[in-house]
């Protein structure tokens, strides 16, 4: 049984990784975030939800006890929150880290240039890299709410293929990095669904 820490657990994306998360695995589940009363129907047999900012480290490390897997989507300063994070599980020896960044980063998509708007993204995916952590980035298309698991994965260094990539197409990978050991370990993987 998998122990997975949610950081950010009611964003759009991650609302779809914990029902994915319940139904195809017996992992349980720590939700982390600053205002609990957002979740709806929480099943308290496999899910500990804590209220809590992601800068408060002190906060974190108690949630990162007992974790095997830390899965963070989150928006706001993200270099300093990936900073925060990485210390909190080097102090907490968690090692398993899957983080959600956006397509773009590396200037990888063909024939497009996001500039600026994607700084932060790109410095926090650099904090990520810089540590010793067994970290997986994802870097998806545009979220798309298609009922649908379709999707194809490319390596940093590689062109990113497509665009838009259903929330539940990121879920299922979540799911499958947490729950299988080893895989794309110390990867970034673009996200799309294939054309």
């Amino acid at each position: 049984m998998t122990n997975v820490l949610i950081i950010g657990a009611n964003g759009s994306l991650a609302r779809v990784a914990i029902d994915l998360f319940l139904k195809e695995t017996d992992a349980q589940l720590t939700l982390y975030l600053r205002n609990s009363r957002r979740l709806r129907n929480v099943d308290t047999n496999r899910v500990r939800v804590i209220e809590g900012d992601v800068m408060d480290l002190e906060k974190l490390k108690e949630a990162m006890i007992g974790q095997d897997v830390v899965y963070a989507n989150l928006a706001g300063n993200l270099e300093q929150m990936a900073k925060t994070i990485v210390d909190a599980m080097d102090d907490t020896d968690v090692k398993r880290l899957i983080w959600v960044s956006s397509m773009g980063i590396y200037n990888e998509v063909p024939g497009e240039s996001h500039g600026s708007i994607l700084n932060p993204y790109r410095k926090s995916a650099a904090v990520i890299e810089a540590s010793d952590l067994d970290y997986t980035i994802l870097r998806p298309g545009w979220f798309t709410n298609k009922d649908e698991i379709d999707y194809e994965t490319t390596q940093k260094g590689e062109p990113f293929k497509g665009h838009d990539v259903s929330r539940k197409s990121i879920a299922d990978l979540i799911v499958k990095l947490a729950v299988t050991p080893g895989l794309e370990v110390r990867s970034s993987l673009g996200v799309n669904k294939p054309e």
